[in-house]
């Protein structure tokens, strides 16, 4: 399979952005005209609360617009809310991001929790069943991002996006 540069950028030497249409995040706006937002990951145990809570608000002092923490398992997601409860009592408002990866059932935790929860889909491929659920605003009140992504070696990496709307709120699929 040959891959032409340009089915994804204008220019190898110029920069421009692809049209998109807004997802809100918490309270903060992304993509459309919204400027590019800043997010960076923990490194801390999620199971460490103070330690992730701390790292957190230093990401949103160095000027992280998302904060993004692992949660690989049914444990990890169900104390995103005492970090979260830590960080919000310190103050800081800034959107969290649930990154799930092996565990279907975390992101579904997370979900009541976090503003945005971002899967990966291509790390349950041929380990995990997955059955379609219907979600709605009444359930969940956040964008949920999945990223589908391959393996650079079967196919070139990607993001393939589409954008839904539930109950007046844009999803991020």
């Amino acid at each position: 399979m040959k891959i032409n540069p340009d089915d994804f950028c204008n220019s190898l030497t110029e920069f421009s952005r692809s049209k998109t249409r807004e997802v809100i995040v918490g309270d903060l706006g992304i993509g459309g005209n919204n400027p590019i937002r800043i997010q960076s990951m923990t490194t801390t145990d999620t199971m460490n609360t103070e330690e992730t809570a701390k790292q957190s608000i230093r990401m949103i002092k160095a000027g992280s617009e998302l904060v993004r923490i692992t949660a690989p398992s049914k444990r990890e997601a169900e104390n995103l809310i005492n970090i979260k409860n830590k960080i919000r009592n310190r103050g800081y408002n800034t959107p969290l991001v649930a990154d799930i990866h092996f565990t279907p059932n975390a992101a579904l935790i997370a979900a009541e929790i976090v503003e945005k929860v971002r899967i990966n889909p291509g790390n349950y491929v041929d380990k995990k069943n997955f059955n379609f659920i219907e979600y709605n605003d009444e359930s969940y009140g956040l964008e949920l991002d999945i990223v589908i992504e391959a393996k650079a070696k079967e196919l070139a990496l990607f993001e393939y996006r589409n954008i839904y709307q539930y109950n007046n709120k844009k999803v991020l699929v």
